[in-house]
Order: C-alpha cells, then sequence, then structure tokens
C-alpha cells in the first residue's frame, strides 16, 4: 500500500484540494485467472463522487494507470485501475504488447468477460460507488468500447486515442449510457475516417455521444514522456472527462 500527499498546485489536478489518498494494490478473480488492479481512494472524504474505472493501455498495467487513479482520487473520485492480462503477466517489449492484447482482440467472449468481471469487482471495493464510468487509453479506449458495445450497465464510457474500428459482427445497438471520444486529427492509427464512422454508428443507434478532437495531436497524446505527448491535448481531454464525470456521475 502506498500513500500520497496531493495538493492543488499538481500538474492536471487543478482545483482539487489537499489530500491524503491511499492507493493500494487490489487482487481478484474471474473464471479461475487472478487480477492485479490498483484503487486509488480520498480519505479525506465521507462519500466519494462517484467511481472510475481505467483499463490499460497494451503495456498492461503500469504506473501510469496508478498515476491516473491518483489523479481521480485527488478529485474526489474512488479510482479502480483494472487488469485484463492477468496478474502472472509482465510484457515487456512490442512483441508482447501486441501478442497479449491480439489474444484479447481475438478472443472477444474473453475479453468481454474480464471486462464485465471488474466492473461486478468494483462492488467488493471499500469506497466504491454503484455509479460507474469506465475509462481507457489506446487499447484501453478500443476496450472501453468494446464494454460498451457489450451492454455494460453502468454510467458511462470515455475513450482516449483509442483504437475506433467496428469488429465484425458487432454494433452499438446495446450501449446502456452515453459515450464520451478524445481523439487527435492525426492519429495514424484511427484516423478522422474511423472516427466518422463510429459518430455516425453511434447516432444511428440512438446512443448519446460526444468528441472533441485536437488537432494535429497524434496517437498517445496523453501518455507522459512518449514522442505523442501533446500537453495542450492532454489538458484538455482531462478538462473535458472532468466535465463529462460531474454529468454523469
Amino acid at each position: 500500500m502506498k500513500t500520497i500527499a496531493m495538493t492543488a498546485a499538481a500538474s492536471l489536478i487543478a482545483g482539487a484540494v489537499q489530500a491524503e489518498l491511499i492507493g493500494e494494490y487490489h487482487s481478484y478473480d474471474i473464471d479461475g485467472v487472478t487480477f492485479e488492479g490498483y484503487v486509488a481512494t480520498n480519505t479525506d472524504l465521507e462519500t466519494p463522487r462517484g467511481t472510475v474505472l481505467i483499463v490499460h493501455d497494451w503495456d498492461g498495467m503500469t504506473d501510469y494507470e496508478e498515476r491516473r487513479a491518483d489523479m481521480l482520487a485527488a478529485q474526489g473520485y474512488t479510482a479502480f485501475a483494472i487488469d485484463v492480462y492477468g496478474a502472472d503477466t509482465d510484457p515487456q517489449g512490442m512483441e508482447e504488447y501486441q501478442a497479449l492484447s491480439g489474444e484479447m482482440y481475438g478472443d472477444r467472449d474473453t475479453f468481454r468477460a474480464r471486462l464485465m468481471g471488474a466492473i461486478a469487482e468494483a462492488a467488493n471495493i471499500t469506497g466504491a460507488t454503484d455509479n460507474i464510468v469506465m475509462i481507457g487509453y489506446c487499447f484501453g479506449g478500443a476496450a472501453v468500447l468494446e464494454a460498451a458495445r457489450a451492454g455494460a450497465d453502468i454510467d458511462g464510457f470515455v475513450s482516449f486515442h483509442g483504437g475506433l474500428d467496428l469488429p465484425e459482427g458487432q454494433d452499438y445497438s446495446g450501449v446502456q449510457a452515453p459515450v464520451m471520444l478524445f481523439h487527435g486529427s492525426a492519429d495514424p492509427v484511427s484516423g478522422m475516417d474511423a472516427l466518422a464512422s463510429l459518430l455516425t454508428d453511434l447516432n444511428a443507434a440512438g446512443v448519446t455521444h460526444g468528441a472533441e478532437v485536437f488537432g494535429g495531436a497524434r496517437h498517445s497524446f496523453t501518455v507522459f514522456g512518449s514522442d505523442d505527448y501533446d500537453l495542450t491535448a492532454d489538458q484538455g481531454s482531462w478538462d473535458g472527462l472532468q466535465t463529462f464525470l460531474s454529468d454523469s456521475l
């Protein structure tokens, strides 16, 4: 377990009052497989503002997701960074990232079971609420859309520079809550054609949705230290997330 002190001066946590945050790893099982996530809570709050589930990128659970969870806890939410690969995995390098994410894309039933299982697991977390929004970055953004298409009964879905392609045989007719997309106009992985197609599908399905496009931003624009990191797009999408969470939770 780790204890983190954060103040309003911390980058990207503007407006947060000084708070003592508790971060701890959380082990759980789905279909006989053990997973290890990370939970961040704000001990200064008697009642959290809601629960936010974070789906990791293709490199698995890392300190990036933990940092985002801490940032959300500083805003008053209970944050649960979930694991969809399994506690016994520790991917290192491009080939292993591709292999593990490819397994999920190739077995949508297992992918969905792990996402739904993590949503159910939130009920076992101290400080979690019944009001839940799921967010994700890159691979995690694609995972969020998978959970939405699977009919996850939560309060919202947010994809940051996620994979936007619609898998064969799927549609958005079963989506239960609003979908928000943050994307870069120069994303080479899922370009503007893919975004336009997704928005058309959401509109046709009658799904409440929104999108904010950041001009010139490339893939992974929120990933600190990456070649694609874009401070303006990162801050803008973080502010947009706060608005979405306030409206949804």
